[in-house]
Parts: structure tokens; C-alpha cells; sequence
């Protein structure tokens, strides 16, 4: 028998409530991938085994959106501290503007071998393992990712409908790029067009992550795989080499924050984009923003928004090569400066001056205090849409952030760190972790952790409440889109504001979340937003 209805048709609205556990949690878009990261917990691993087991499991579950060939990023708290993990990778040593002008190409191209950085998703689980693992063996974690990849998975229906679109949309790119041959050859077996609730098994992605599991995740940089890798980027045109590879390791880094109204909001340095959101609060805090539903809290949050983003995408880059600091950034004196420019009219966000001179998200926490916020993508759906023959490892395309112009901080060159748009995110008060939290969806995730974030400070809702609550996404100039159940006559207010308002019948790119928050009584309390096919497990 067939199921004969639409899974991506909905007549009543369904709700979700929070969910509560003590032992463990973990929290993510795919109940298959949440159920991988449980089953290690009670195994006897810790958040951090557990983040790394559904972190696995997502590459095979939901290739959409990540993949053993893109990047990730982690805070981790654990042993009384928070630790930061940035497992982006560089471009590869060899590109550069006039490579590319070499080619008759004035831009970066999104899909293709050209806009491959080296993949750094592998390297984070292994270096979370040899840092914080328990004493369940790297290889143990990834058994669940294995036997979804080997016996086969069904397809969840969020997953389905973007899977739908990649595939009209590497058909036309197929025509000019054979390179992308071994997508089809993977995710579209004998080509067909997978679909909500098909069976699909990936059987070299199972042998892949065996080796890796084996190799400590050596293989892929400094081992066989690695080898296939940079044969495959030879043989194609692409720059990527296996010296790239060999030369890569992620860096911990220090976590940066800010206070809001008793809070403190962490986020990832730079070459990441979470330092928008902290100077987004920055300049809220000068700012009065009245009721939940009201005009004021809502513009007043776009147009901090718009003004901290502006500034973000002139100055953050790979940080050797950024023209002012952190600080100058965090700067209150250049919040309260910024605050100024907002009154009761839409802004053309202009930079200013703080200096004279298909990404998936999970949460894990266990019963031993450790708590995970990871994220890791692909970056545009499936990526560059190269997958190298005969491993299932599909390369993200993040190089396409990069720009070409020689006065930015973030133009290409080689060996260099893009600009980069996944973000995890956590709270803390009091010196005591409150919990991770993330919203996935390339430019939307500091649009959506504000959102979520004055969401649970200022005005007090759950977590599953912060995250169902209606969103609204700046695209650039005044032109804000705001899903449909966001309130009538707010957007009427806004619009006569000088918003531009445009209202999405579909809430995919809205973002993609989840939180878990921890009490003082140890108990855990887990949300997963009905944008995402996501799941709480719990123990």
C-alpha cells in the first residue's frame, strides 16, 4: 500500500510543546539524527559523544543541507568552562583573482569544483572526541550514522521538498558541468527524483564514515580518502590539493559576549557571523521596545538588525586580514552611536565607522552538565553539488562568500578563511550555563537568534514559544519578508513605516531551531520549531 496523501500539505495548524528530561537530550531537524545522538548517550557517552553521533547521522539523513564535506562550528561547555570550536576551512593555496579572470570568470561561481574550501566537518567531530569524548571509542559514534547509510533511511518531508528542488536544479547545471555527474550518481540513483518518504541507501557514505570512524578522521585529509579528494579536484579543473588537506586542523577559539539585561549571549569570533546578533542587542539596550506585538519592539529590532549587519558584511573576515577588532565592533560607545541613527522610519542601512584607524543544527546536554550547541553545513542545500565518486562526500561550495574586490577584507585569496554564515549560539547567567541554542538558514541565523533570543529575555516565553513565534527576515534594502501568521496589522504598521513587506506563503527560509535550556534542579527543558522536521529525544 501506498500513502495516499501530500506530507508537505497541512489543514490545521499542529502544535508542539516543550519537552522535558533529566538524563540526557538531544535536539535536532531529523528524528532519525536525534535518535543516534540518544542511543550513544545511553550507551554511556556524554553531550559531546552524543553531538557528534547525530552530527554524523545528519550527513546521511539529511544530506540537504550538510555533508562529510562541509564545515562546522561548536560551544561546548564542559569541566566549568565554554569552549569554541571553528572548523572552517581555507580556500585551497592556489586560487586567486587572476586564476579566475584566467578562466573568463568575473565571480564565483556556486556549484562546481571552484568554489570548494577544504572541508572541516570530520576534523571537528574527531577533534570534540580527543578533547571532551567519554570512553566510548570514535568509531562507536559513528555505528548509528553507518547503519542509516548501509540499511537504508526514509526521507522526512522537509528534507523531500528541498531534495525536490536540487535535483531540477542540478539537471540544468549538469548540462555545462559534468563534474556534478556523482551527484546524480548518489542522490539520484538510476535517476530518480527521491521524495518524502522514499527509502534510500548510501552505501559508500557507510563505508566513508567507517573509515573515518577508523582513521580518527585522518583518512580525509592526511589518508586515502584524502588522496581521492584532491585526484578528483586534478582531474576536474579544481584547485583544491592534497597539501591543503594534509595542512588542515581546526582551531579552538575564545568564545565572545555580551550582556543583555542580566544574560550573557555567547557567539563565535570571527570568520563567523554571530558577532551581528551581540551588536544588534548592543543597540537594543538603548532602545525601549515596549509590548510583545508592538511597532516599536519589532522595528526597533529590524532596524538594529539592519544597521549591525551592514557593518558585518564590510568587516568580518578571516581575522588576519580584518581592519578592525572585536572590540571595536562590541564597542557600547558605537552602539549608542548606531542607536541614534533609528527613529520611527525605515533606515537604507548605511556602514559606519567603529574604527578611526539546507545548514543543519543540533543541541545535546547529558546528566553530567555537558551541553553542545554544533552546527555544520554544506551551505546552499547540497553544496557545490560535487560529490566524489564512490565515497558519498558531497563538498560544500563556501568559497562562493568570498568576493573579488582587492580593497575588502574578505576578498579571495588563497588560503584564507571566507566569511562565514553558520552560527551556534548559548546563554549563560550568572556565570551558569542556561543552554545552546541556533536557528539554521545561511543569512536568516543572526536574524532568527535575535528573534528567538528578545523572544525568551524580554519577554519570558518557553522555548518552544520562542521558536514558533512568527518571524520576519531583512533581504536588503528596506524590503523585509514576514511569514504569514505574523500579525496583519503589524505588517500594515511597518509598511507605513517605510518597510517594504513582503509576506511568504512558505516558511522554509524562515530558519531552522532548536534550544535546550537547563534549570538549577538539573532539569532539562528541549524545543524543535515546526519549520524543520525536528525532534526532541530524550532520556
Amino acid at each position: 500500500m501506498k500513502f495516499n496523501f501530500d506530507p508537505l500539505i497541512y489543514h490545521y495548524p499542529s502544535r508542539r510543546n516543550v519537552i522535558y528530561g533529566k538524563k540526557g537530550m538531544v535536539a535536532t531537524g531529523n528524528p532519525l539524527a536525534a535518535n543516534a545522538g540518544l542511543e550513544i548517550l545511553k550507551k554511556g557517552g556524554n553531550a559531546i559523544d552524543a553531538a557528534i553521533a547525530t552530527a554524523a547521522a545528519l550527513t546521511v539523513v539529511e544530506p540537504t543541507a550538510n555533508g562529510i564535506g562541509g564545515d562546522a562550528f561548536a560551544l561546548v561547555w564542559s569541566r566549568g568552562k565554554l569552549h569554541g570550536l571553528n572548523a572552517s576551512g581555507p580556500s585551497p593555496k592556489k586560487i586567486s583573482i587572476d586564476a579566475l579572470k584566467e578562466r573568463g570568470l568575473d565571480g564565483i561561481p556556486t556549484t562546481g569544483v571552484i568554489p570548494v574550501n577544504v572541508p572541516g566537518a570530520p576534523a571537528a567531530w574527531a577533534e570534540l572526541w580527543k578533547k571532551f569524548g567519554s570512553a566510548l571509542e570514535f568509531k562507536e559514534l559513528l555505528k548509528p550514522a553507518i547503519s542509516y547509510a548501509k540499511e537504508g533511511f526514509i526521507i522526512q518531508p522537509g528534507v523531500g521538498s528541498v531534495w525536490e528542488k536540487s535535483f531540477y536544479k542540478y539537471s540544468k547545471v549538469l548540462k555545462k558541468d559534468k563534474a556534478i555527474q556523482g551527484w546524480f550518481d548518489t542522490f539520484a540513483p538510476e535517476g530518480k527524483l527521491m521524495k518524502a518518504g522514499d527509502l534510500l541507501c548510501l552505501e559508500h557514505h557507510g563505508n566513508t564514515l567507517e573509515e573515518i570512524g577508523d582513521t580518527l578522521s585522518e583518512s580525509i585529509y592526511r589518508g586515502e580518502l584524502a588522496e581521492k579528494i584532491a585526484n578528483f579536484f586534478k582531474e576536474n579543473g579544481g584547485f583544491l590539493e592534497l597539501s591543503d588537506l594534509e595542512e588542515y586542523y581546526p582551531e579552538w577559539v575564545e568564545p565572545i559576549s555580551i550582556d543583555y539585561k542580566g544574560y550573557d549571549i555567547y557567539q563565535l569570533p570571527p570568520n563567523g557571523h554571530g558577532i551581528t546578533v551581540l551588536m544588534a542587542l548592543n543597540i537594543l539596550k538603548q532602545l525601549e521596545l515596549g509590548e510583545m506585538n508592538s511597532f516599536n519592539s519589532t522595528h526597533y529590532q529590524i532596524e538594529a538588525l539592519k544597521l549591525a549587519f551592514v557593518d558585518v558584511q564590510k568587516y568580518v573576515a578571516d581575522p588576519r586580514a580584518m581592519k578592525v577588532t572585536v572590540d571595536e565592533l562590541l564597542s557600547m560607545e558605537y552602539a549608542k552611536n548606531r542607536a541614534k541613527l533609528i527613529n520611527h522610519k525605515a533606515l537604507m542601512p548605511e556602514v559606519g565607522k567603529p574604527s578611526q584607524s539546507g545548514t543543519v543544527y543540533l543541541a545535546t546536554a547529558d546528566q553530567y552538565g555537558n551541553m553542545v550547541s554544533f552546527i555544520q553545513s554544506n551551505y546552499m542545500g547540497f553544496g557545490s553539488g560535487i560529490v566524489i565518486p564512490n565515497t558519498g562526500i558531497a563538498m560544500h561550495n563556501r568559497g562562493c562568500n568570498f568576493n573579488l574586490d582587492p580593497e575588502s577584507a574578505n576578498c579571495l585569496e588563497g588560503g584564507k578563511k571566507s566569511y562565514h554564515t553558520i552560527i551556534p549560539g548559548f546563554l549563560m547567567r550568572d556565570g551558569k550555563p542556561v543552554g545552546p541554542f541556533g536557528v539554521m538558514g545561511g543569512f536568516m541565523q543572526p536574524q532568527g537568534h535575535l528573534q528567538v533570543l528578545i523572544n525568551t529575555i524580554e519577554y519570558k516565553l518557553n522555548p518552544q514559544d520562542a521558536l514558533d513565534r512568527p518571524r520576519w527576515q531583512w533581504t536588503g534594502d528596506r524590503t523585509i519578508e514576514i511569514e504569514q501568521s505574523l500579525d496583519n496589522n503589524l505588517a500594515l504598521q511597518l509598511e507605513r513605516a517605510g518597510h517594504d513587506i513582503v509576506v511568504k506563503a512558505d516558511s522554509t527560509g524562515f530558519g531552522r531551531g532548536e534550544i535546550i535550556w537547563r534549570d538549577d534542579n538539573g532539569v532539562l527543558c528541549g524545543a524543535c520549531e515546526p519549520r524543520t522536521d525536528g525532534y526532541v529525544a530524550v532520556w
